[in-house]
């Protein structure tokens, strides 16, 4: 045990050069081209672009952006890491209507 090193707790280095898009605690949402991590999930990301929040609605999204360019993410505020590619946004099924 004492000579174990640490593994990462997600296994990035797939997806690097690829585009990701990236979900912080407080709801902000990036996506970007994933250029760096370490295994605290600190990453660095290139030609990234955040996703508005709608401002009577802070967990909707808009169709509004704003170019980042380079960011660097701190790992204790990433809260989801996903693929771009193959990621398509369905409705809700949990959602009553009527």
């Amino acid at each position: 045990m004492a000579g174990e090193k640490k593994s990462a707790v997600l296994d990035l280095s797939k997806h690097v050069d690829q585009r990701v898009r990236v979900k912080f605690t407080g709801g902000r949402e990036v996506e970007g081209r994933l250029k760096g991590f370490d295994t605290l999930v600190n990453l660095v990301l290139d030609e990234c672009v955040e996703y508005m929040r709608d401002a009577d609605d802070p967990y909707k999204l808009t169709e509004e952006t704003r170019n980042l360019g380079l960011l660097v993410c701190r790992g204790t505020a990433v809260t989801l890491v996903c693929p771009c590619d193959g990621m398509l946004e369905i409705a809700n099924p949990f959602v009553q209507e009527g």
